[in-house]
């Protein structure tokens, strides 16, 4: 790993600037529809440094506690073109990683980037005709579609790829991800992310009503609960989205947080199953979705996967019915675990465990797994 070294600046020179991308960040990171858990992160380029969100810190959080990073902009833009690693320079105590997305950041030319999980960008991001879907819709804005690539230098290099045949595009589209926008200040790139939101918003579709009395049966082992949020049952009456789910992931934070394969269970299945299912120590679930009846969750289940699947629920409830979709492949999925979901998944239990002292007893619960400190995502 690099040797982490001190960056030379005057942040007073620029407080009113960070103290606006601080703000930014948090009114963001408090809309569920645009962030989920701890993802997303801001970025503000001034005077050759690069300040952007840590990995795995929350950005609704960001008027309470220190979570931007400095990134030297010359080294940082020299490492995405040489493939090498962004190093980690601090100027503060805490040692806090730079987002995977920083290469991104870096390469954007624009002063002020916001990249967020935006639940009606997904909807359509996760669709084969999502481009010609967005033409009519975006029509007017600099933007551009990116089809998926993996997080860190791979997506950065197709941002470039994308600046370089259209200097004034200030909107991304990326498929199987998200939503990025740009501004020269944080005004600016806060207005057109609120009329980016406006033109590709979706009402979520109706979903029958939970079966309160086959998941009464799963309520009876312990550890399990009905959800406080009632939508969630939608992933397990909508017929629509069983099917989606059942075709596999759709973006690397769900494959992250909620695994590769969904836990779907018949709604037939006797007590006995249940209880063989459910009932172990460290295979079971933080959910379990039950056809045409609902879902049920573990009460073991962390902040992050919780925020996680409500934001799958979200997703699914917005795609329409006959909408041809692009799950990612096995070997997207297996490089988002293997890369950057073990790092990630460490620093958001770390950062959960922190901000939540109601989070401290579920975490203490989790299955006990090395995690490696590689920087992830978004």
């Amino acid at each position: 790993m690099k040797k982490t070294t001190q960056l030379q600046f005057s942040p007073a020179r620029h407080e009113r600037e960070i103290a606006s991308l601080r703000e930014l960040s948090a009114r963001v990171g408090s809309d569920p529809l645009l962030v989920q858990a701890n993802n997303g992160n801001t970025s503000i380029k001034l005077d050759g440094i690069l300040w952007i969100k840590a990995s795995g810190k929350c950005l609704a959080r960001a008027n309470q506690e220190e979570l931007l990073v400095p990134v030297d902009l010359p080294q940082a833009r020299g490492a995405v073109a040489h493939g090498t690693e962004i190093a980690h320079r601090h100027v503060s105590k805490n040692e806090f990683r730079p987002s995977i997305e920083t290469a991104m950041h870096a390469l954007l030319p624009h002063r002020v980037v916001i990249h967020v999980h935006s639940i009606n960008t997904i909807a359509w991001a996760i669709r084969l005709d999502g481009p010609g879907q967005l033409k009519a819709r975006l029509d007017g804005l600099h933007w551009q579609w990116i089809p998926y690539a993996a997080s860190g230098i791979p997506l950065a290099r197709e941002i470039e790829k994308a600046v370089a045949r259209a200097r004034k595009t200030d909107v991304f589209i990326l498929g199987n991800h998200g939503l990025v926008v740009c501004g020269d200040d944080c005004v600016s790139a806060e207005q057109l992310l609120c009329e980016v939101e406006r033109r590709l918003a979706i009402s979520p579709r109706p979903f029958p009503k939970p079966d309160t009395i086959v998941l009464g049966m799963i309520a009876r082992f312990s550890r399990w609960q009905f959800p406080d949020f009632h939508p969630l049952h939608a992933l397990g009456t909508d017929e629509v989205s069983l099917k989606i789910l059942k075709g596999g992931v759709l973006y690397p934070c769900q494959a992250i947080f909620l695994g590769q394969t969904m836990p779907l269970l018949p709604p037939t299945l006797g007590a006995s199953k249940f209880r063989e299912r459910l009932g172990g120590q460290e295979s079971t679930p933080p959910f379990v979705v039950v056809e045409r009846s609902g879902v049920m969750l573990n009460k073991n289940m962390t902040g992050a996967q919780r925020a996680t699947l409500i934001g799958l629920a979200q997703v699914t409830q917005r795609t329409e019915e006959f909408a041809r979709l692009r799950h990612l492949k096995t070997t997207e999925v297996e490089n988002v675990l293997d890369e950057v979901a073990h790092g990630y998944k460490d620093e958001v239990a770390t950062e959960e465990k922190a901000n939540s002292s109601a989070e401290i007893g579920k975490l203490r619960q989790e299955r006990k797994a090395e995690y490696n400190r590689d920087t992830c995502s978004s």
